[in-house]
């Protein structure tokens, strides 16, 4: 993959589809997790599964190996079977069949990629290098993890449910002044347990709107 080359950002639903990951071993189980994580159904296909994915629940395993066109029907597949030639067969399967392929540790046999992740509830924050060195993504995850912390969930949960509350009246949420109420000390307030001082931080700008 070309180092200049730019990359499209998104953020797939695959809630309650059929995903596959081919391959048994650690890498496989991290991409089993995370799309478990996300909802999929999640399928495996590999001659030997380590314990820990056998053990998983709700994951359908087929032991055997990957065989051409194995990729058909399913919303996103994962390659990670440690074997260059067969994670190579199953992108090109992927790019001939139109199914998106991640290829673990192989960005030029990736139809997509998959950046380092920090979740806090409904907060994700990702980290990226486009497959060049996930290294540095890790490296970079693991510094916003000291941070951002659980009280960045719990301002995400007031805001979302102030911006509720007016787009129940019918008013749109877009251009009011959520910007001034978060550089105005609330993330602060909620780290030192003062979140009702927050709230009525978020409640005034509320009020102010539906006046």
């Amino acid at each position: 993959m070309p180092i200049d080359e730019v990359l499209y950002p998104v953020n797939l639903r695959v809630r309650g589809h059929r995903c596959l990951v081919v391959g048994g071993g650690q890498v496989a189980l991290v991409k089993v997790d995370g799309l478990l994580e996300a909802g999929a159904v999640v399928e495996v296909i590999a001659p030997d599964v380590i314990p820990e994915l056998d053990a998983r629940p709700g994951v359908t395993v087929h032991r055997r190996v990957y065989q051409s066109g194995d990729v058909e029907g399913y919303r996103l597949v994962v390659a990670a079977t440690g074997r260059a030639e067969v994670d190579a067969e199953v992108y090109r399967d992927g790019e001939a069949t139109g199914v998106w392929v991640n290829s673990a540790d192989d960005p030029d046999n990736c139809s997509f990629t998959l950046p380092s992740r920090l979740r806090r509830g409904p907060l994700l924050v990702t980290c990226s290098t486009g497959g060049h060195s996930p290294a540095l993504s890790r490296w970079l995850r693991q510094r916003l993890e000291q941070e951002i912390g659980p009280e960045y969930q719990t301002l995400l949960c007031l805001l979302s449910e102030a911006r509720e509350r007016i787009r129940s009246t019918g008013v749109h949420t877009e251009g009011l002044a959520w910007q001034d109420v978060l550089d105005s000390g609330m993330l602060e307030l909620i780290r030192s347990g003062e979140t009702g001082q927050a709230q009525a931080k978020i409640d005034r700008l509320v009020d102010n709107t539906l006046m």
